[in-house]
């Protein structure tokens, strides 16, 4: 992955001055993940170009040579090659002098508006270009988007664009925008994320962000949708707006927003539930269990004797801890729940005992060439008796005004079954793996488009 800037100001090598790196030679830094170089491909008169490239170490970040924090269990991702907080960590230790605004040598420059030009390959679009446009362009940049195709790529979605920004404005202004937009598209992190986080969203948002239309989904998605310290930080950023205002927003994903009218959430959850005590399951594994939503219903049912919950991000396990109060006064027995970093795409022996397995939400999420290892992950070889997955009903988006035609209802989406496909795809899990299956739907039945939600319940 690279991040480019460049000037036309004459003379345009004064960027090396701006950016405390001489133009003739090239810079390299060691980093926990990996390792980076700025160097000059264009440095004239007219026109000076530094480059930030990022090699990031995939096999090192699965054995835990960097500070992942669970985003990868898996060889194979898109962290060595996708602008992410990776870049963000090379860019503020590389050029951490020029993001101050301070030059010794040319600080009249420094504080003057430049053309300038930056470019970030490839950059995640997780909310699509409608959203790269929302956060760049009322910081005056114009904002050139090229889509680039991806491999698993479906339904015409596109997940990555090559960027180019361009404008007239201080340099460190730029250099700032870039360091939290960047892991804000792609609405992940590499790292915990805590106190220290919304120091440093508002040091270097400082004299923008506070001004942003799109501040509030800035907060959220560069605090890794921690809606406390979001509100902590828009608090400080903000502070006339009140405590009522804002934790709607920034509390829940784009999808429990869109769906909210409807109180799909809960009647989705409270469906679930009634499923597993209809199977007499005494032992649920909730495959995705997110924060710990689930798993925080379920802990009060006395039929259930043992709950696992899996989910591939640690940050999400620790908050799940803190919903259920682990090993805390007032929580669970010691034993009763146990929460897995894992994937659903290899065979994981820690939950095998479970007789019932829940996927709520957890399938369009997967990119559609993976599901059949979660397939045979779930159905083939942990085999419980009872499986229970939901998924959005795709043919039920026509009826959320809000959301553009051919749109998920999710940026993390990566597919949408209508009815048709979702029962074609239970009745090839129900032969292949020898379950009986029943669909039904969940939330408010439209005569021509169904419920929002469609769940399948198998049965072995």
């Amino acid at each position: 992955m690279f991040l480019s800037v460049a000037t036309t100001h004459r003379p345009a090598t004064d960027l090396g001055f701006l950016l405390h790196k001489h133009p003739g030679r090239l810079h390299e830094a060691d980093l926990s993940f990996g390792k980076a170089w700025l160097f000059y491909p264009e440095a004239g008169e007219a026109r000076c170009e530094a480059a930030l490239l990022l090699d990031v170490d995939p096999v090192g970040l699965v054995r835990g040579k960097g500070q992942a924090d669970g985003l990868l269990d898996q060889y194979v991702n898109d962290r060595p090659y996708a602008a992410s907080s990776f870049l963000s960590v090379a860019l503020n230790k590389m050029l951490r002098t020029a993001m101050t605004g301070i030059s010794k040598e040319r600080q009249q420059l420094a504080d003057s508006d430049l053309p300038l030009e930056a470019v970030v390959a490839p950059l995640p679009m997780r909310g699509g270009e409608e959203m790269v446009r929302q956060l760049f362009e009322p910081l005056g940049w114009t904002v050139e988007l090229t889509p680039i195709e991806a491999a698993g790529t479906r339904n015409g979605g596109l997940r990555y664009g090559h960027l180019k920004l361009s404008g007239l404005g201080r340099l460190s202004h730029l250099l700032n925008h870039l360091y939290v937009l960047i892991p804000v598209m792609d609405d992940a992190k590499h790292y915990w994320v805590g106190d220290d986080e919304v120091e440093k969203l508002l040091s270097k948002g400082a004299g923008w962000l506070e001004h942003h239309p799109a501040k509030e989904l800035i907060a959220r998605r560069y605090l890794r949708n921690r809606s406390v310290l979001a509100r902590a930080a828009l608090a400080r950023l903000v502070p006339e707006v009140t405590a009522a205002e804002t934790p709607a927003e920034t509390r829940r994903s784009p999808e429990e927003r869109l769906e909210a009218s409807v109180r799909l959430h809960d009647r989705r959850l409270d469906a679930v539930v009634e499923a597993i005590r209809a199977s007499g399951g005494k032992v649920v594994a909730d495959l995705g269990c997110g924060e710990g939503k689930l798993l925080d219903r379920l802990v009060r049912e006395r039929c259930v004797q043992k709950l696992f919950g899996l989910d591939p991000a640690v940050r999400e396990l620790e908050w799940a801890a803190r919903r259920l109060k682990l090993n805390e006064a007032g929580g669970p027995p010691e034993g009763r729940v146990t929460l897995l970093h894992g994937s659903l795409t290899y065979r994981d022996n820690r939950w095998a005992e479970a007789d019932v397995a829940v996927l709520v939400e957890v399938i369009e999420h997967l990119d559609q060439d993976r599901l059949p290892l979660v397939e045979l992950t779930v159905f083939g070889e942990a085999a419980p008796k009872t499986v229970i997955v939901t998924t959005p009903n795709a043919d039920h988006n026509a009826l959320f005004s809000s959301l553009a035609a051919g749109s998920f209802r999710h940026p993390d989406h990566r597919f949408e079954w209508s009815r048709a496909e979702f029962e074609a795809w239970t009745a090839k899990i129900a032969e292949t793996y020898s379950y009986a299956a029943t669909i039904s739907g969940i939330g408010d039945v439209d005569a021509s488009f169904g419920a929002p939600t469609q769940m399948a319940v198998f049965t072995r």
